[in-house]
């Protein structure tokens, strides 16, 4: 029996984030039967730029997109602005549309779904991490703050509420959720929580659909030689990636092998990259800044030999999964790593993908380089099956879809 289901997301379908990381869910879903609304908070610049092409690709895939505008400021009070508008919008489209269930990504549109859920809606609780605890780890908010730390303890209320009240519950990793059975709340058991990483779509992130002549094109582009070492580094580097010691990793690299370029694959600003390289003493005519939309990420990743992301570890990335780890595995390229990070320590230690950095100092970068030439031997193919294995956008969809099955 398809089932009718609201889905809530305060990451908006014109972002980067919502194309990856919901619309292929939500397509899949359709795909299956159900009828989806789908309820967003549309940042301006982007929505401006993206609303056409996003809204015929919802329309193309059956999904009914109702897109709200999302406040930035004041802080907190914009906030409870968004909040109130997505309850007032939930509420008619619910009574509209005689929808059954309301799935809710994250921890502010779950405010939304716990008031549905007493008013008799099945609430999925799609967690994607620990928001609060996030906002203490990435410096957003200071404890010593009186402010934020009385709302940083009303969302650690809220959190056990949500997962209490919850019918169904997706964390990202598995590291969370036995991180949550600890927390002895009344009602959560290991049946209620189903583990989801961060998929990829890896019929886009395929090495397969790639030609040498693109490959070679790109590396023209960018004024790399075909026998350049590649060390690649795809998204933002903000909050939680830790771009001095990715540089500082690069550094020790081209001692071992001067013919090596660092690739950012990024719309940030370049001058902070700069800036740290020129900081370090790293030549400025080694680095490469590249901005890409989506289409062309798998074609930039293609020339990498290597890619790597390190990420702050701290408490709250405990439930985290990192994306473009989906990505690069499904593109059979490499990777370079730090642990503390969700289940990635644990994938890594199973499986030959790459290089585990137990420290950030050049003892550690040194010791992780002599594996380097190891690299080399990893099959692209077995890389791939392995991403197939754990990050399949196909096995997510199922899983979601069994969800919805149970619950009504």
């Amino acid at each position: 029996m398809n089932k009718r289901v609201l889905y809530i997301s305060y990451d908006g379908m014109t972002d980067a984030l919502g194309q990856s990381q919901v619309i292929p869910y939500l397509s899949g879903l359709t795909a299956k039967g159900h009828q989806i609304w789908l309820l967003s908070a549309e940042k301006r610049e982007a929505f401006a730029n993206h609303q056409p092409k996003i809204r015929a690709l919802l329309q193309q895939h059956n999904i009914y997109w109702i897109p709200i505008p999302y406040t930035k400021f004041p802080p907190i009070i914009s906030t409870l602005i968004d909040i109130i508008r997505l309850q007032r919008k939930a509420k008619i489209l619910v009574k509209k549309n005689t929808i059954e269930l309301v799935h809710c990504r994250s921890y502010i549109t779950a405010f939304v779904g716990l008031r549905l859920k007493q008013n008799g809606l099945r609430f999925v609780f799609d967690m994607r991490g620990f928001w609060a605890d996030e906002r203490i780890d990435g410096s957003i908010w200071n404890l010593k703050n009186p402010l934020y730390r009385i709302v940083y303890l009303f969302f650690k209320r809220s959190e056990k509420k949500f997962l209490a009240s919850a019918d169904a519950i997706v964390s990202l990793t598995e590291n969370a959720k036995t991180e949550m059975l600890l927390w002895q709340i009344p009602g959560l058991n290991p049946e209620k929580i189903s583990v989801i990483p961060c998929c990829a779509d890896l019929n886009f992130f395929d090495y397969n659909l790639i030609k040498k002549s693109t490959n070679e094109m790109w590396r023209q582009q960018l004024n790399i030689s075909p026998k350049t070492f590649v060390l690649s580094y795809l998204g933002s580097v903000g909050t939680w990636y830790l771009p001095q010691e990715m540089l500082a990793f690069f550094k020790e690299l081209l001692i071992q092998k001067p013919d090596s370029c660092f690739l950012f694959i990024t719309k940030d600003a370049p001058e902070m990259i700069q800036q740290l390289a020129s900081l370090l003493g790293i030549p400025l005519e080694k680095i490469r800044i590249q901005p890409s939309e989506r289409e062309q990420v798998p074609e930039l990743l293609s020339i990498s030999n290597a890619s790597i992301f390190f990420i702050k570890p701290a408490y709250s990335k405990k439930a985290s999964s990192p994306t473009k780890l989906a990505e690069l595995m499904g593109l059979g390229i490499p990777v370079i790593t730090n642990r503390g990070v969700g289940d990635v320590e644990k994938i890594m230690i199973q499986n030959p993908l790459g290089i585990m950095i137990h420290e950030f100092n050049s003892d550690a970068y040194s010791l992780a380089l002599k594996e380097l030439e190891q690299l080399h031997s990893m099959e692209k193919y077995k890389t791939r099956q392995l991403a197939c294995e754990y990050f399949s956008l196909d096995r997510g969809i199922a899983i979601f879809d069994a969800i919805y099955q149970k619950l009504l």
